[in-house]
């Protein structure tokens, strides 16, 4: 490892310790009680993200649970360098929201058309009379739902005023203040130094609010929204007798991304016991495939990453970078342990190997440690280290995610169903349940 590697892992598992993350939030509400202010959450609303009509329908609740004031901000889509494949990103979205609002018990009406730019600036007017108008609490959040359900059925809106540089103003206040706090979504919820993207992952809000005791004594014991668990309870037998046809999950990973690491092995768990076959379809990292990976994007991924890994139990945090010649290194090896059934082995302990060990996977020293966690032998690899047959596997699995309207990893598809992100597994679960019940 080299020198500069050393140090890279060092700081990693500093900034992704839990000590830190402890003495950081202490800290924090410190300077919060010195200077006498309340317990102030902000949150960035965007009327054209469907992520932020879920979150808007559940921050009533979050003040009442636990007594917070909430400032609204209103903003515009993120900037181009943030959002890499714009025009996906908007469809796919719409996709997922109709299910998550399955999911969550929320609601989104979407029409499904393509809502004029007229119904969007009429929206925002809507709500910019609203954000700097006297109404508080949970008429107010009322408020900003019935406008996005007007919106997202492409209806008109009774115009309040009209788009005028007065909203402009405030919607670029809204956009500057998410910029300096290190973000660039809608949606986002912060907090004490801490972002928190959508429904979510507002239960690691609640989380840090009632470590702070600040729930009602009678509020709910659950969380407003809570991702899914897997289902896997059932009696085994179901694995063997459901299916007539073995489905097939194809799993489409990069070893440098850290959702890709962390949702691994739960992905493994739900084919193996759905008696699926898991098919790992491996592509270059973002920046390799020259799209656009930001300072505050890289350290939200880190952060929200870490904090997933730790809910997960997943280990994480002592990290070696593998961008470059260490992923080409991973995916030289990965045909050569196919062929020995060895694929997802292989990948599993690379990818822990750089997320939560500090491995260079770059020096031989590092790979060969990889390759014999996975029970491969070394001297074998090391043969199939100059192979480049890889690239166009790599390229085609690309080609493969982009035609499917999806652009990032780690990504899942079972047949027509398609999903992204490593807190998604359950719409693949889902579609196994539905096509299990269509054989029985």
């Amino acid at each position: 490892m080299s020198i500069k590697s050393a140090i890279s892992t060092r700081v990693s598992a500093h900034l992704t310790s839990e000590a830190r993350l402890k003495k950081r939030r202490a800290r924090a509400e410190t300077v919060r009680e010195s200077s006498g202010s309340p317990h102030l959450v902000e949150y960035f609303h965007q009327v054209d993200d469907p992520y932020s009509h879920l979150m808007a329908q559940c921050l009533a609740a979050l003040q009442d649970r636990y007594g917070i004031e909430i400032k609204p901000h209103l903003v515009g889509p993120p900037p181009d360098w943030a959002v890499p494949d714009r025009e996906r990103l908007v469809a796919y979205a719409r996709q997922d929201v109709v299910r998550l609002a399955v999911k969550s018990g929320l609601h989104f009406a979407d029409s499904g058309d393509e809502i004029p730019e007229a119904h969007l600036r009429t929206a925002q007017s809507g709500l910019a009379d609203l954000f700097e108008g006297a109404i508080e609490g949970e008429t107010f959040w009322n408020h900003v739902v019935k406008i996005g359900d007007t919106y997202w059925q492409n209806n008109v809106l009774e115009p309040v005023s009209e788009h005028s540089e007065r909203t402009k103003i405030l919607i670029a206040a809204g956009n500057v203040r998410r910029e300096k706090l290190g973000h660039y979504l809608g949606g986002m919820v912060y907090y004490g130094g801490e972002w928190y993207w959508g429904i979510d992952r507002l239960h690691h809000l609640e989380d840090w609010l009632r470590e702070l005791e600040l729930a009602r004594t009678d509020a709910p014991q659950g969380f407003i929204y809570e991702q899914p668990a897997l289902d896997l309870n059932h009696n085994v037998t179901f694995e063997s007798q459901a299916f007539k046809t073995r489905p097939r999950i194809h799993f489409y990973v990069s070893f440098r991304s850290p959702y890709s690491y962390i949702v691994a092995e739960k992905a493994k768990a739900l084919a193996d016991h759905y008696g699926a076959e898991l098919v790992l379809r491996f592509v270059l990292p973002m920046v390799m495939r020259g799209l656009p990976v930001p300072k505050e994007k890289r350290f939200y991924i880190l952060a929200d990453a870490t904090r997933e890994a730790r809910r997960l139990r997943v280990s994480f945090g002592k990290i070696a970078d593998p961008l470059g010649k260490p992923v080409e290194r991973g995916y030289a090896l990965l045909p050569w342990a196919r062929a020995q059934g060895r694929d997802f082995e292989f990948s599993l302990a690379f990818m822990k190997a750089v997320w939560s060990e500090g491995v260079d996977a770059g020096a031989d020293k590092g790979l060969r440690l990889i390759v014999e966690s996975a029970d491969l032998n070394w001297a074998e690899a090391k043969l199939q280290l100059n192979n480049e047959d890889w690239r166009a596997e790599a390229e085609a699995n690309r080609v493969e995610m982009l035609e499917l309207g999806i652009w990032g990893v780690p990504s899942f598809r079972l047949g027509n169903v398609c999903t992204w992100g490593q807190d998604r597994l359950w719409v693949i679960e889902d579609e196994l349940k539905r096509l299990a019940s269509e054989q029985a």
